[in-house]
């Protein structure tokens, strides 16, 4: 086994030569089998183990066996524990899902804290199945029948081609010693259930199921990269960037046809799964919305507009002095100024003395209005956003400068005839936004 390792390392991920590697080691049979394959190719690696605290003396016995491997072998160790079930309440998680959350994020952690290259996990190619068969009865796209990556960023996974029953009889040829988690008997996970009650079944029908498997995920996999290069032209014409926004127009969107199908393809990775609210957003009225955990697509006249979701509530930030505040969301200055120059989106001339401070900036809110410069009468915000052609961000993300209860400036639209300079204005100020 060592020499077909060394072969697929060598075609598949030579990048691996000469780095600083980080192995995932729970100190069962597959890390503990990557390790010393790692080590028969002299690779500089260390192990890194979680140590969930799951299962009591059971979960501390792994954690010891970990140390004693790497000890053995001469090289370092990281060792962390966790309360994963507090996690997983806190975070309204399953146990699994906590567990991989906190497993990925410390090793992010030690890949930037000990100046490692890339993180190595013990998946291999009946994982690979499992994963295949979970995704399929919960309902998935090409993507997630195309299994486990072998590079998915800066983690890579050397043992995906190889079979559990190649890793046993390796460990056994080997002498090699490992943890057994009496966990992975129980059938009341679903993955465990899979592994130990349909997947036997499913070889028993074809000797060669598993290696016929990987071929057709391998098709799976090209025909996902045909459709992900497809879809990226795609998206390189129709999403187009506005600050921190996307503007897609609803006319080309539904040219693509069969529009269910680009719909899951163009949105799926940003967390969509209601695609019929999806779909009926296209023949919306302006406003509607449609969201996920991480983003929101809202009907903004003939466009859909995407947006990463801003958990936040409404602030406002008082301004007590004539200088450059740098705690504000955005950049501003007060100064006082002798004279009265032309005034600009960016920059406002107001009377001081009709000014109260400390000014306040804030966030729209409803009901808000103000008296536009160089008109007469007030206006609600309502009207000006919407004569603005301004988009529902564009609305949640305008600061407002405000004296007492009164807007004196839209910041970077427009000032409020109230405040204006005028022949019996005796101290000027300037106030200008910076990009």
């Amino acid at each position: 086994m060592v020499q077909k390792f060394k072969e697929h390392v060598a075609a598949a991920m030579p990048f691996l030569n000469g780095k600083k590697l980080l192995l995932a080691c729970s100190g069962g049979l597959d890390s503990v089998v990557l390790a010393h394959l790692c080590k028969a190719l002299k690779f500089d690696f260390a192990l890194a183990h979680c140590n969930f605290s799951l299962r009591g003396t059971e979960s501390d016995g792994d954690e010891d066996f970990v140390r004693e491997l790497a000890s053995t072998f001469e090289i370092d160790v990281y060792v962390k524990q966790f309360d994963t079930e507090q996690y997983a309440e806190e975070q309204r998680l399953s146990v699994q899902m906590a567990a991989r959350e906190l497993r990925y994020k410390w090793f992010d952690e030690l890949l930037q804290s000990k100046r490692y290259d890339y993180v190595l996990t013990a998946h291999h190619a009946d994982d690979s199945l499992e994963t295949f068969l979970i995704n399929l009865s919960r309902g998935t796209g090409i993507e997630g029948l195309s299994g486990i990556p072998q590079v998915n960023g800066n983690v890579v996974r050397p043992l995906l081609p190889f079979s559990r029953n190649e890793i046993i009889e390796y460990a056994k040829s080997e002498s090699i010693q490992w943890r057994e988690d009496s966990s992975n008997a129980s059938v009341k996970y679903l993955r465990n259930k899979i592994r130990h009650e349909i997947v036997p079944g499913i070889k028993e029908l074809n000797p060669t199921f598993l290696q016929n498997f990987q071929h057709t995920q391998h098709h799976l996999r090209q025909i996902n990269d045909l459709v992900n290069n497809h879809l990226n032209e795609l998206k390189s014409k129709l999403f187009q960037q506005r600050k921190d926004k996307v503007q897609i127009k609803i006319a080309e969107l539904q040219k693509l046809q069969p529009l269910d199908a680009y719909l899951y393809g163009l949105f799926n990775g940003y967390g969509f799964s209601e695609w019929s609210d999806v779909k009926d957003l296209l023949a919306a009225e302006s406003g509607k919305q449609v969201f996920s955990k991480t983003h929101r697509l809202i009907k903004d006249r003939q466009s859909l507009i995407l947006a990463k979701i801003e958990r936040k509530e409404s602030e406002a930030f008082e301004i007590h002095s004539d200088k450059a505040i740098d705690e504000l969301p955005i950049k501003i200055s007060l100064e006082d100024v002798e004279t009265f120059e032309k005034q600009g989106q960016n920059v406002v001339f107001l009377d001081k003395e009709k000014l109260n401070f400390p000014l306040v900036l804030r966030n729209w809110k409803k009901g808000d209005y103000f008296y536009p410069f160089g008109m007469k009468g007030k206006k609600k915000l309502s009207k000006f956003f919407k004569d603005e052609k301004m988009d529902l961000i564009s609305k949640e993300k305008q600061w407002l400068l405000c004296s007492g209860d009164d807007i004196v400036w839209i910041v970077g639209r427009r000032a409020d005839e109230r405040f204006k300079v005028d022949d019996s204005t005796m101290k000027i100020l300037k106030i200008t936004q910076f990009p």
